[in-house]
């Protein structure tokens, strides 16, 4: 097959997977423990949680978005 017919090269796999991975970390970044009826967990308002975990997702998703958008060199 020629190599010339896929949308997609190496490099816009790679960028999608690094993308993926950088989303899931994000992910992880915004679990953790949670606040029930009968205590209050003040960790849920945490800096990590709030600020840099989505912030962590947003740049695996704009990194995923550029890795579909980007051409492939001939």
């Amino acid at each position: 097959m020629d190599k010339k017919n896929f949308a997609f090269d190496r490099t816009n796999f790679i960028l999608l997977a690094v993308g993926m991975v950088v989303v899931i970390i994000g992910f992880i970044l915004m679990s953790g423990g949670s606040t029930t009826d009968n205590s209050f967990n003040p960790e849920i308002f945490s800096t990590m949680r709030i600020k840099v975990a989505p912030v962590v997702c947003f740049a695996g998703f704009v990194s995923m978005v550029y890795a579909v958008i980007r051409k492939p060199k001939n």
